[in-house]
């Protein structure tokens, strides 16, 4: 785990890569074990590929997604509140992995 630093985290693909790599890696890998894989995999590739990830301080982040997620689902037959329900957990998680990797819990 790399010493945290908020202001770097402006900069976070030069400083913090790794970290952020490995928090989106845990994350989709206890989706995939508790989801449809084939979901959680489209998610992965097709939405969560353009999010962004933000520091919002006291140890809380936060993912910024790419506008109409939904829409940018291919290939995968679900409907939106499905969608939205993985999604969401998806989400959850992340920001769970972010808290471990960085060390806020």
């Amino acid at each position: 785990m790399a010493d945290f630093d908020p202001d770097k985290f402006e900069d976070k693909y030069v400083h913090y890569f790794p970290e952020l790599q490995q928090a989106y890696k845990n994350a989709f890998n206890r989706m995939n074990d508790q989801y449809d894989s084939e979901l959680v995999h489209a998610i992965d590739q097709q939405v969560l590929n353009e999010s962004e990830p933000f520091y919002e301080g006291d140890g809380e982040f936060r993912i910024e997604l790419p506008d109409d997620p939904y829409d940018r689902l291919a290939g995968v037959l679900v409907d939106e509140a499905r969608f939205e329900t993985v999604l969401e957990k998806h989400l959850e998680e992340i920001e769970t992995e972010l808290r471990r990797v960085f060390g806020f819990q």
